[in-house]
Parts: C-alpha cells; sequence; structure tokens
C-alpha cells in the first residue's frame, strides 16, 4: 500500500537527523527535497529511487508548491512509497500542512516525521540558547521574508513587548525593515542580535551585533540567506561562554569557522 512520509531533515548537519527521517530514506521509491537539505542524507536511498528536485531559492522556485502537490498524490496513485524531505521540520515554516491537506483531498495516508528546526539548532551551533533561566524564559519563531509592506502579518508590539527570544526565519534581506520594526516598538536600541549563515554546516558564520549595529554588520560581513536572526538577550550568553572556555583554552566547536 502506498504512503506519503512528510518528513523533516533537520537544519543541515546530516547528523542531525533523526532515526525515523533515516528509515524514511531508506525505504522510499520517491524522494521530493528541496533545497536546504543536505544531499549527504540521499546516499542512503535505495537502489533505483526516483529523486525529484523541489528547490526553492528566494524569488525563484524550480516546482511552484501546486506542482509539488500534484506530484506528490502522482507518485502515491502509483502505489509508491513517498518521501517528502524538507528541510529544518515541515510543519515549521515547511508549507508541510499544505502537502497533508492535498494529499487528504485525495484520500491518500501522510504521516508527518518531525525535524529538528533551524530556529532552535543554529543558535545553538552558535552557542547561543533560546532560553535561559537568567536571559529569556519565552521565544517566538516568525517569518521573516514576507515581512515588508503586511504589517498587519506580524504584531510587532506585542513580540516588542511579551517575547524574549525572536528566532527569525528567512530575513536577512528584510533585516533593516524588520529591526526598525522593533525599534519603533520601543525594544532599545542595544538588543543584541545575531545571524547566523547556514546553521549547523560546516560555512557556518555568525555575526553578532545591536538592532541599531546590524544591519550595518551584515552588510560588511557580506552575510546572506539561508541565515537566522536571532534576537533577544541570550545572544549576550555567547560571549560569556566563550570567555569562559577561552579562559580555559577550549574552543567552541564551530568558532574557527565563523565570522
Amino acid at each position: 500500500m502506498s504512503k506519503v512520509y512528510l518528513v523533516g531533515a533537520g537544519p543541515g548537519d546530516p547528523d542531525l537527523i533523526t532515526m525515523k527521517a533515516l528509515k524514511c530514506i531508506q525505504q522510499a521509491d520517491v524522494i521530493l527535497y528541496d533545497r536546504l537539505v543536505n544531499e549527504q542524507l540521499l546516499e542512503h536511498a535505495k537502489p533505483g529511487v526516483h529523486f525529484v528536485f523541489c528547490g526553492k531559492h528566494p524569488k525563484f522556485h524550480i516546482l511552484k508548491q501546486e506542482t509539488i502537490n500534484h506530484l506528490l498524490v502522482k507518485y502515491a496513485k502509483q502505489g509508491k512509497t513517498v518521501t517528502r524531505l524538507k528541510g529544518g521540520d515541515p510543519f515549521v515554516f515547511g508549507r508541510g500542512a499544505e502537502e497533508a491537506e492535498a494529499l487528504a483531498k485525495q484520500g491518500i495516508s501522510c504521516e508527518v516525521v518531525p525535524g529538528i528546526t533551524s530556529g532552535i539548532a543554529a543558535p545553538a551551533y552558535a552557542d547561543i540558547p533560546v532560553t535561559h533561566r537568567e536571559l529569556g524564559s519565552s521565544f517566538a519563531v516568525i517569518t521573516g521574508h514576507r515581512c515588508k509592506g503586511k504589517d498587519k502579518e506580524i504584531d510587532w508590539k506585542s513580540l516588542s513587548e511579551n517575547i524574549d527570544t525572536l528566532a527569525i526565519y528567512m530575513g536577512v534581506s528584510n533585516l533593516p525593515y524588520i529591526c526598525d520594526q522593533l525599534l519603533r516598538n520601543e525594544k532599545k536600541s542595544d538588543t543584541p542580535v545575531a545571524i547566523i549563515q547556514q546553521g549547523t554546516t560546516e560555512h557556518q558564520r555568525v555575526v553578532t551585533g545591536t538592532l541599531s549595529t546590524i544591519v550595518h554588520s551584515v552588510e560588511e560581513s557580506g552575510i546572506q540567506n539561508p541565515a537566522m536572526i536571532v534576537v533577544g538577550e541570550v545572544v549576550r550568553f555567547r560571549d560569556r561562554l566563550h570567555q569562559l572556555l577561552a579562559a580555559n583554552q577550549k574552543p567552541s566547536p564551530f568558532r574557527a569557522m565563523e565570522a
């Protein structure tokens, strides 16, 4: 019997995939995978598997979402086991819910396999906890790529006043707008900010600053997508930890590769 698995491949480091997700790759007849999936994971597929690249670049999609939905239905109706492999977690800004709904409308069985999302993993690999007993007891995940001109989609005032840590996905191109909105809603200008490019991979780079300085720092460093933006006092923990490690001559695992 055919089945479709909507699988989270994790944030980039291939070792961060779950055992269940790996089994879904190994048993699939067809794998539809996204741009941010580490292609090392595809090496675990069985011989003869059919790969479909569904990569999405900013402002350019190889396949439209409607086409991806159609292919999932098509292969499932052919009796194949289908794995839809998505970066991070399929239900965290991954449009997995849309795909699940498209399958359900056709009466096709679907199972969601959660993955580690970059909003937690990228900060962790940059030595930044999204929560900390002293520095931040709450955090929110936000999409940053649809911010400009759509203020009603994001309640910046509530985020500024009530949430300690913001993990903002896909927001580097809108960074000036994001910082401006937070400052306009009374977030302090010296609030720490970290930008983590290609988090959890060997190409990880980190730039830190504040709401008033980070835009300039990012421009100078050339940081680009894919990158995670972290806003909040928890960013200060990175420097604190590095100072302690330096005092004991113990480097952070990724620090040598960071900007």
